[in-house]
């Protein structure tokens, strides 16, 4: 996988080198170029987990993008009304990640969101433990973050 990595790497500075445009947009452009070339030259490869991983990092990223906007959205909304629209509570978390960069991965995530903040993590590394700003349903919010932050980080580094 690092090996088809550093030659999508190699073909898209190739093509922003033969180009001569050196813009991000041109970059991507020729990464996706690479990625596509790539993918037809190893169809019949053993090793093809690297055309499955790359679409789902990008997916996770434009999905935690989304979650972080919609979470500043909230907390600024918040701030600018005169009335405290916060419901604050604790959430055990019970966690499918497990080892400790999966949690590590995932708990980053966590604190990075506004609004939720990482308090502990048991000893067994089974459960976690989140304070919440805007906590309307527990269980909803295990619900979303199961089948939304959590699955879509372990797809993506798994």
């Amino acid at each position: 996988m690092i090996k088809q990595f550093l030659m999508n790497l190699l073909l898209s500075f190739i093509w922003v080198a033969l180009t001569g445009s050196m813009y991000y947009t041109n970059f991507v452009f020729g990464f996706m170029l690479g990625f596509g070339i790539l993918w037809i030259m190893n169809r019949n490869d053993g090793d093809r987990s690297y055309f499955y991983k790359v679409p789902r990092i990008i997916s996770f990223v434009f999905y935690f993008i989304w979650e972080m906007i919609k979470a500043n959205v909230q907390v600024a909304y918040d701030v600018m009304t005169p009335r405290y629209f916060m419901r604050p509570g604790i959430i055990r978390f019970p966690l499918n990640a497990k080892t400790d960069t999966e949690i590590n991965l995932l708990s980053t995530m966590i604190s990075l969101t506004p609004g939720t903040l990482i308090i502990d993590i048991s000893e067994d590394k089974r459960t976690m433990y989140i304070h919440v700003m805007y906590l309307d349903n527990p269980e909803k919010f295990v619900h979303e973050m199961k089948t939304g932050l959590e699955r879509r980080l372990l797809e993506a580094i798994r």
